[in-house]
């Protein structure tokens, strides 16, 4: 089994900095932010669900943006300086109250961190894959997890209300955005160029397309419960009950443990297997609240999904730069389009599904379709061949 080495945990810890402060901080604590913001008048449920789906139109954006970013300037100049943009944004929204212009800042906030999301873990997977270490790229999500809980106890703890809930957010994702930006400059700098330049090609192939098509239903289907399930445990459970804060704490500690989870599972079963493993979990999760409304379904959805949806994520990188050793970062941002894209999808459905006069509750059931969508996909995914990776010095 592959050990960390200094060389290697550094370029970990890089991507994994960088993954707190633009998709922990900068936009998934907008979950524990908005059933406060709306107990503090600031928005509507409609305006707040409105205000998520401008942050994920930014984020296919973004995602998009990376592709022709995904370049050995792009990687060394363009990642820091997206990664010091959302930062900054995050601390933004601490002076404003016009859903306007949050929508503005939101939107910004997702374009800057799509960029971030595909390049650094990209930057990441070929410069361990150089050293024939692939196997540690999920370890790079463990910032993403920790950085759930942190921005879980940021809400909390915070004295403010209103905008200034995002004060003490900001503040630790500024620092945090400054050490990454740095670290992963000198990282890009380190690339061999041939590892750097991805091959001329299609990307969408009889290989690549069954991957494709349910990542695709993947981003409809976790964005729901891990956007709204802290607003559904207030339709489910009474005033008072420890799961209308305590939700969020149990995602962020599945989430906590998902990538090493996930890591060793996909190393033991092969990461096609374990990615349709993964999918049947988080199909779970995600009806859980429809099926079995209350505590249960509350608990039972914020554990599955919180930790699987990084599994979905790493398992299917690696298994399509398996398929595809030499489209690495292009592959990851059209993946990474596919699933910003579907995600559009669940705040727009909730906005008109509520304004319908329907539950949140009732509108999870799109989601576990999506995700029966995805398990079907994965089961026609091609196996990859053994991948053949440029080889420097192995970690050891």
């Amino acid at each position: 089994m592959l050990k960390l080495d200094r060389d290697c945990f550094k370029a970990i810890l890089a991507a994994a900095l960088a993954l707190v402060a633009v998709h922990a901080l900068g936009r998934f604590a907008y979950t524990p932010l908005l059933p406060l913001l709306l107990d503090d008048g600031l928005f509507s449920l409609a305006q707040g669900a409105q205000l998520a789906t401008w942050n994920y139109l930014g984020y296919l954006l973004g995602a998009l943006l990376a592709l022709p970013m995904a370049s050995p300037r792009g990687l060394r100049l363009g990642l820091p300086v997206a990664l010091l943009f959302n930062a900054g944004l995050t601390l933004a929204q601490v002076f404003t109250r016009d859903i306007d212009m949050l929508a503005v800042l939101r939107l910004s906030n997702g374009i800057s961190n799509g960029v971030v999301f595909v390049l650094a873990p990209a930057l990441v997977l070929e410069w361990l894959a150089v050293r024939q270490a692939t196997a540690l790229s999920g370890l790079v999500y463990l910032g993403l997890g920790g950085g759930m809980l942190l921005c879980g106890a940021l809400v909390v703890l915070t004295p403010w209300q209103g905008p200034l809930r995002w004060l003490p957010i900001a503040l630790v994702a500024l620092p945090l955005a400054l050490i990454s930006a740095g670290m992963l400059r000198r990282l890009a700098q380190q690339l061999p160029a041939s590892a750097q330049a991805s091959t001329p090609g299609r990307l969408i192939d009889r290989r690549s397309l069954p991957l494709l098509l349910a990542y695709l239903g993947a981003g409809l289907g976790y964005i729901l419960p891990l956007t709204f399930l802290p607003a559904l445990a207030r339709e489910q459970l009474p005033p008072g009950h420890p799961l209308l804060i305590g939700n969020w704490w149990w995602t962020a500690l599945a989430c906590l443990i998902s990538a090493t989870l996930w890591n060793r599972v996909g190393a033991w079963l092969g990461d096609r297997r374990a990615l349709q493993v993964n999918y049947v979990l988080q199909l779970l999760g995600t009806a859980l609240p429809v099926l079995l409304p209350g505590p249960v379904g509350v608990l039972g959805s914020a554990v599955l999904v919180g930790g699987t949806f990084l599994g979905t994520v790493l398992l299917t990188q690696r298994l399509a730069r398996a398929l595809k050793p030499s489209q690495g970062p292009r592959l990851a941002a059209l993946l990474i389009s596919l699933y910003g894209g579907s995600q559009l999808v669940g705040p727009w459905f909730v906005e008109h599904w509520t304004a319908a006069g329907h539950s949140l509750t009732s509108s999870f059931s799109i989601g576990a379709l999506a995700l029966l969508w995805s398990l079907f996909w994965t089961w026609r995914a091609p196996t990859p061949d053994s991948p053949t990776e440029r080889k420097l010095a192995p970690c050891s």
